[in-house]
């Protein structure tokens, strides 16, 4: 999938980009479409649990 197909999630501004229009540490994805890279602070959580969950069965 090319860039310009491709969304990001800013989350310095909060808001969805398509392409890459922001610097690359102040955004999330790629994510495949624009609803999907709407949910990327959820995303983010949802994996930050999972990995919290992995780190207690060590």
């Amino acid at each position: 999938m090319a860039d310009q197909e491709q969304w990001w999630y800013n989350h310095k501004t909060g808001e969805v980009e398509q392409g890459r229009q922001s610097l690359g540490l102040d955004r999330d994805g790629p994510f495949a479409t624009k609803e999907e890279a709407l949910r990327a602070p959820e995303i983010a959580r949802e994996r930050s649990r999972a990995w919290d969950e992995e780190d207690k069965g060590s």
